[in-house]
């Protein structure tokens, strides 16, 4: 099993829900979280002051995947947050060692 953790902006969110629900995808994680890299944020105006902002709105999306789907899922959230600009995002790949469904007590791909 695989987690994928991709940190997209934030308009992109629902075109990648939509791509990863057309592989089957049942179920995802997303959380709204700040940061910057080479998009070094952005200067924006405030009651006629000019302020840095350092640390950009992004969203953190997690999935958690069957090791085959991999390529496939990496791939799909690649093409659905594109926007050829910077600020584009990251996708990252862990092993995942083992998932529980709480409510049921299934365990790793009966859990995903």
């Amino acid at each position: 099993m695989k987690l994928i953790t991709a940190i997209i902006k934030p308009f992109k969110l629902e075109d990648v829900r939509e791509a990863l629900t057309a592989l089957g995808i049942q179920g995802l994680t997303a959380s709204e979280v700040k940061g910057f890299g080479r998009q070094k944020g952005q200067t924006e105006i405030y009651r006629g002051a000019e302020y840095a902002v350092s640390f950009l709105p992004k969203v953190k999306i997690e999935v958690a995947v069957a090791d085959e789907l991999e390529d496939q899922v990496v791939e799909a959230i690649q093409k659905a947050a594109h926007t050829g600009r910077i600020g584009d995002g990251k996708i990252f790949v862990l092993d995942l060692s083992r998932a529980v469904r709480i409510r049921t007590g299934e365990t790793d791909g009966n859990a995903l």
